[in-house]
Protein backbone atom coordinates (compact mmCIF):
# COMPACT_ATOMS: atom_id res chain seq x y z
CA UNK A 1 0.00 0.00 0.00
CA UNK A 2 2.79 2.45 0.92
CA UNK A 3 4.75 1.58 -2.21
CA UNK A 4 1.60 2.14 -4.29
CA UNK A 5 1.15 5.59 -2.71
CA UNK A 6 4.77 6.42 -3.44
CA UNK A 7 4.30 5.30 -7.05
CA UNK A 8 1.20 7.50 -7.38
CA UNK A 9 2.95 10.55 -5.89
CA UNK A 10 5.99 9.93 -8.08
CA UNK A 11 3.80 9.67 -11.17
CA UNK A 12 2.10 12.97 -10.41
CA UNK A 13 5.38 14.69 -9.60
CA UNK A 14 7.09 13.32 -12.70
CA UNK A 15 4.17 14.39 -14.87
CA UNK A 16 4.26 17.97 -13.62
CA UNK A 17 8.03 18.17 -14.05
CA UNK A 18 7.74 16.79 -17.59
CA UNK A 19 4.88 19.18 -18.42
CA UNK A 20 6.66 22.26 -17.08
CA UNK A 21 10.30 21.64 -17.97
CA UNK A 22 10.33 19.01 -20.70
CA UNK A 23 7.59 20.52 -22.81
CA UNK A 24 9.18 23.98 -22.41
CA UNK A 25 12.18 22.76 -24.40
CA UNK A 26 10.00 21.00 -26.97
CA UNK A 27 7.92 24.12 -27.61
CA UNK A 28 11.04 26.29 -27.64
CA UNK A 29 12.56 23.97 -30.26
CA UNK A 30 9.43 24.09 -32.39
CA UNK A 31 9.28 27.90 -32.23
CA UNK A 32 12.94 28.19 -33.30
CA UNK A 33 11.82 26.90 -36.69
CA UNK A 34 9.44 29.88 -36.97
CA UNK A 35 11.30 32.94 -35.68
CA UNK A 36 9.59 36.31 -35.72
CA UNK A 37 11.36 38.88 -37.93
CA UNK A 38 11.46 41.38 -35.07
CA UNK A 39 10.63 41.32 -31.38
CA UNK A 40 6.95 42.04 -30.83
CA UNK A 41 7.51 44.14 -27.75
CA UNK A 42 10.53 45.65 -26.09
CA UNK A 43 8.47 46.63 -23.05
CA UNK A 44 7.43 43.15 -21.89
CA UNK A 45 8.66 41.58 -18.69
CA UNK A 46 11.81 39.52 -19.15
CA UNK A 47 10.96 35.80 -18.98
CA UNK A 48 7.22 36.43 -18.72
CA UNK A 49 6.42 34.38 -21.82
CA UNK A 50 8.19 31.33 -20.41
CA UNK A 51 6.45 31.75 -17.05
CA UNK A 52 3.06 32.06 -18.78
CA UNK A 53 3.86 28.84 -20.63
CA UNK A 54 4.86 27.06 -17.40
CA UNK A 55 1.66 28.14 -15.66
CA UNK A 56 -0.47 27.29 -18.69
CA UNK A 57 0.95 23.76 -18.85
CA UNK A 58 0.34 23.28 -15.10
CA UNK A 59 -3.27 24.35 -15.60
CA UNK A 60 -3.75 22.12 -18.66
CA UNK A 61 -2.24 19.10 -16.93
CA UNK A 62 -4.35 19.65 -13.82
CA UNK A 63 -7.50 20.06 -15.90
CA UNK A 64 -6.80 16.86 -17.84
CA UNK A 65 -6.09 14.93 -14.64
CA UNK A 66 -9.38 16.11 -13.16
CA UNK A 67 -11.32 15.42 -16.37
CA UNK A 68 -12.13 19.07 -17.05
CA UNK A 69 -11.17 19.09 -20.73
CA UNK A 70 -13.60 21.84 -21.72
CA UNK A 71 -12.00 24.21 -19.21
CA UNK A 72 -8.76 24.15 -21.22
CA UNK A 73 -10.45 26.64 -23.54
CA UNK A 74 -10.29 29.22 -20.73
CA UNK A 75 -6.49 29.17 -20.87
CA UNK A 76 -6.48 29.72 -24.62
CA UNK A 77 -9.10 32.47 -24.29
CA UNK A 78 -7.19 34.29 -21.57
CA UNK A 79 -3.96 34.22 -23.54
CA UNK A 80 -5.75 35.42 -26.66
CA UNK A 81 -7.37 38.34 -24.86
CA UNK A 82 -4.00 39.41 -23.48
CA UNK A 83 -2.46 39.29 -26.97
CA UNK A 84 -5.44 40.65 -28.89
CA UNK A 85 -3.69 43.63 -30.52
CA UNK A 86 -0.60 41.63 -31.46
CA UNK A 87 -2.76 38.90 -33.03
CA UNK A 88 -3.72 41.34 -35.78
CA UNK A 89 -0.24 40.80 -37.25
CA UNK A 90 -0.35 37.57 -39.24
CA UNK A 91 3.23 36.48 -38.50
CA UNK A 92 2.78 36.95 -34.77
CA UNK A 93 -0.62 35.23 -34.84
CA UNK A 94 0.90 32.17 -36.52
CA UNK A 95 3.82 32.13 -34.09
CA UNK A 96 1.43 32.48 -31.14
CA UNK A 97 -0.83 29.69 -32.38
CA UNK A 98 2.06 27.31 -33.02
CA UNK A 99 3.43 27.90 -29.53
CA UNK A 100 0.11 27.80 -27.73
CA UNK A 101 -1.29 24.78 -29.55
CA UNK A 102 1.91 22.76 -29.19
CA UNK A 103 2.11 23.61 -25.49
CA UNK A 104 -1.52 22.64 -24.86
CA UNK A 105 -1.29 19.52 -27.03
CA UNK A 106 1.84 18.14 -25.36
CA UNK A 107 0.45 18.96 -21.90
CA UNK A 108 -2.71 17.06 -22.75
CA UNK A 109 -0.63 14.08 -23.92
CA UNK A 110 1.24 14.09 -20.60
CA UNK A 111 -2.06 14.27 -18.72
CA UNK A 112 -3.61 11.41 -20.67
CA UNK A 113 -0.46 9.30 -20.25
CA UNK A 114 -0.45 10.07 -16.53
CA UNK A 115 -4.07 8.96 -16.19
CA UNK A 116 -3.20 5.69 -17.95
CA UNK A 117 -0.20 5.12 -15.68
CA UNK A 118 -2.27 5.83 -12.59
CA UNK A 119 -4.87 3.34 -13.79
CA UNK A 120 -2.17 0.67 -14.18
CA UNK A 121 -0.74 1.46 -10.72
CA UNK A 122 -4.22 1.30 -9.16
CA UNK A 123 -4.96 -2.16 -10.61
Amino acid sequence: MASQNIAIIGTYLGSYILAVVGIHFIVKGILKRYPLPEPTSKCGLKGAGAMIGFLGRIFVLTLVLTGQYASITLIFTGKSIARFEELKKREFAEYYLIGTFSSILFSMFVGILTKRLLYVIDC
